[in-house]
């Protein structure tokens, strides 16, 4: 069975840019910003940078070609691709990984929302309004009416502009809109590197973050953590790249697209980096991880520089349109599996699968300990 007569007729790309800066769009998450850098300067430097590359090569991009090809040939998502691919259990495993993704949309939804809401409390600094984007977070004991509200506002609008992409289709959508956003997340990395690094004391930073090769660091538990940083930075996982995959026609050079997805995400969090640590170290602050070194300290970096807010404003932009195509994609993995194991109609489906997953998403607003083993399956560094 060839893979052109084992599906129903789909969509495909419109261009090799399209395609690459679609897979680039998945891969790169809220993982790979903020971190991958903090891995890197804490384990090893560019030792670590080597070693993550090394797993990205000879590991992530062969296990990319391989979950592409899978989507390509059944012409399914994760619902039906593994059925169709002949695997032991197939109808089984793919049902599973549905489950999982569809209650992992919920917390990485929230997440995005965070994102947002902290590029606009950046954009309203310019004119003197001081918003307290630290209210959104989710508090880890007890209940907080404000910080619910404020999730429940945010998390719904990543859900709904979520929704209009998806509800175009590929093409018109999904594509389109990876079209615009990657780029721009490349442009503003750029502009803000030239801004860290020429900050006093910046050399610090970048010192702490790849200075020296160190080996010694290397432990097995780190070489671990790298081995799980790569595929997250590459979304593998059997979901997300599946059904990307599914939509590339028999032409698609496979080994050069995902060499070039994995040189791409890799780059965005080697980049983010460079904006991070030069700015921390500049002004005397302690490098965190995960969602202290993003909404606490970052912050305060980005007050006490001229013009910060306008920093501060283009970085989380660029973080939120990272997020929001990892989002993008993990919709399109319920909308795609929905639609190709069903006669429903497409709008039909998105409007369900979005409504449910806002539902989903209610009770990591209210206990952020619910957020925790979600972390797992997105790479978002939560832990």
């Amino acid at each position: 069975m060839s893979d052109q007569d084992s599906g129903p007729k789909r969509e495909t790309f419109t261009s090799f840019f399209g395609l690459l800066m679609t897979m680039i769009g998945v891969a790169v998450g809220l993982g790979a910003v903020w971190r991958f850098p903090y891995m890197v300067g804490k384990f090893g430097g560019a030792a670590f940078v080597l070693f993550y590359m090394a797993i990205v090569f000879f590991v992530g991009i062969p296990a990319l070609m391989a979950e592409w090809t899978l989507g390509r040939y059944t012409r399914r998502g994760t619902l039906g691709s593994y059925e169709r691919g002949g695997f032991p259990g197939g109808k089984y495993v793919g049902a599973f990984l549905f489950f999982i993704v569809f209650w992992a949309t919920g917390y990485y939804s929230n997440a995005v929302g965070w994102v947002g809401f902290h590029a606009l409390g950046e954009f309203l600094n310019a004119f003197g309004v001081n918003l307290n984007a630290a209210a959104i977070l989710p508090p880890q004991k007890g209940f907080n009416l404000t910080s619910f509200l404020l999730q429940l506002m945010m998390t719904g609008f990543v859900i709904f502009t979520c929704g209009i992409v998806l509800i175009k289709g590929l093409r018109k959508g999904i594509e389109k809109a990876s079209k615009w956003i990657v780029p721009t997340l490349f442009i503003i990395l750029i502009i803000l590197i030239i801004r860290s690094v020429t900050l006093p004391g910046a050399s610090e930073g970048i010192k702490w973050y790849i200075g020296g090769f160190r080996f010694s660091e290397l432990t097995p538990s780190v070489m671990a953590a790298a081995l799980g940083m790569a595929f997250f930075s590459m979304s593998l996982g059997g979901t997300f790249m599946v059904i990307y995959g599914s939509y590339l026609n028999k032409k698609a050079n496979l080994p050069r697209n995902a060499i070039l997805t994995g040189i791409g995400a890799s780059t965005a969090g080697i980049l983010a980096g460079f904006v991070i640590f030069p700015a921390v170290f500049s002004f005397g602050l302690e490098p965190d991880s995960g969602p202290g070194l993003i909404f606490s300290t970052l912050p305060k970096t980005f007050a006490l520089m001229p013009v910060g807010w306008l920093f501060g404003l283009l970085f989380f932009l660029g973080l939120f349109g990272a997020a929001y195509l990892s989002a993008v994609a993990a919709f399109e993995v319920l909308v795609g599996g929905a639609v190709d194991n069903s006669r429903i109609e497409r709008k039909k489906v998105v409007f369900f699968i979005c409504g449910t997953v806002y539902v989903l998403a209610i009770p990591p607003m209210i206990n952020f300990k619910i957020f925790l083993p979600w972390d797992l399956i997105f790479g978002s560094g939560m832990q």
